[in-house]
């Protein structure tokens, strides 16, 4: 986690009113220099001033597309904003408003736990082994896959990447290919599954336990090895939650990320990406009710903006929040933009020139393949 340096006390004593004034203030101001972006899961409060909304890879595409924008202030969290330096130019400056808002689940594949996992694994096997990382990772981890032949994967199309790591193989065929899938585990199981793979064909790799706590001959048995990590928002959702919605109103379809553990995706109706949710909901007829295992931001987004006509509501009865994106407030916000508008650009989030070149290699092999349609996972 990168340090953040405490805020002038006159943010603590403005009020919400007038940050908000202030912000849209700064927005006229600088017009089409800046662009705002914020993620799905962020809060009202701050997504109502994006110009754009999205999921993190979907976001950095949109930044660099933009032709004349100078500034980016992205709305997310850390792995984010690296991206969107990696795929804007070098004239664009990239802000996160608070240098705290981290991934969790991106700061559980350290660069060096990676390496030395290489090492151990290539000792291992004398099988090709591609690196795959979800885009929830450092840019060092997807430079690394980048580097190694491997590449960059998203929930929607995490299935299209890994049938092309396993140069279309199947169970039955069999592979003289593995995949190293990190850092969620869920997404590389639960996707690996919908294919075909069956769990014993899958193993986990500890970065904590020398060698990853497998032995050698499971490393040879092994197709998939899942990294051992996880969100922490999504490991929140549980099969029990899902027999007590169909309990209470067996009307009420089920509706989860993939991030989610593969007992709750197994007694799922639907499973898909963040957008994925959004178009089946929207997609859905009148008076259809959705339990979703998603972030509670976006889920409650949902439910506003369909009161009345569909019963949108979250899968858990705990509040499944991404306290990192939360991070990002409106005093944050209100802070980077008036130093921009005194001519210092603060909270820049720059990719060393190596790093930015080979993740760009992994998001590329990623954007060259054909997105799949989520439909089941």
């Amino acid at each position: 986690m990168l340090y953040q340096p405490p805020l002038a006390p006159k943010y603590g004593r403005m009020s919400e009113n007038d940050m908000v004034a202030a912000i849209w203030e700064h927005k006229r101001r600088l017009s089409h220099r800046l662009v705002i972006l914020g993620h799905h899961y962020q809060q009202d409060e701050v997504i109502q001033f994006a110009d754009f909304t999205g999921d993190s890879l979907k976001l950095s595409q949109i930044a660099a597309e933009q032709k004349d924008a100078e500034f980016v202030v992205f709305c997310g969290v850390h792995f984010m904003a690296e991206s969107a330096d990696i795929l804007t130019s070098d004239r664009v400056k990239v802000i996160l408003p608070d240098l705290s808002a981290g991934c969790s689940m991106a700061d559980m594949a350290a660069i060096d736990q990676l390496e030395e996992c290489w090492q151990d694994l290539t000792s291992m096997s004398d099988d090709l082994i591609v690196p795959i990382t979800y885009v929830n990772s450092a840019a060092s981890i997807k430079a690394f896959c980048g580097g190694h032949g491997g590449a960059c994967c998203t929930s929607s199309n995490a299935r299209k990447v890994l049938e092309w790591a396993l140069n279309g193989a199947t169970p039955e065929t069999g592979s003289n290919r593995k995949v190293l899938f990190l850092p969620d585990q869920h997404l590389g199981r639960n996707t690996a599954y919908a294919m075909g793979w069956p769990l014993e064909s899958m193993v986990v790799w500890d970065p904590a336990q020398p060698r990853g706590g497998l032995t050698t001959q499971q490393v040879r048995d092994a197709t998939i090895i899942l990294w051992k990590g996880h969100c922490s928002v999504h490991a929140l959702f549980k099969p029990e939650q899902v027999d007590m919605i169909r309990g209470v109103d067996p009307g009420f379809k089920v509706l989860v990320h993939p991030e989610c553990e593969w007992a709750v995706v197994q007694k799922a109706d639907l499973v898909g990406s963040t957008e994925f949710i959004i178009r089946t909901i929207e997609a859905s007829p009148a008076g259809s009710k959705w339990a979703v295992g998603t972030e509670i931001h976006l889920v409650h987004r949902l439910a506003d903006r369909f009161a009345g006509q569909k019963n949108v509501r979250l899968l858990s009865g705990v509040q499944c929040l991404c306290t990192t994106m939360y991070r990002i407030d409106l005093k944050h916000l209100l802070w980077c933009l008036d130093e921009l508008a005194a001519g210092r650009i603060v909270n820049q989030i720059r990719v060393d020139p190596e790093t930015r070149t080979l993740a760009r290699i992994a998001l590329d092999r990623m954007l060259a393949l054909k997105t799949a349609q989520p439909v089941g996972i």
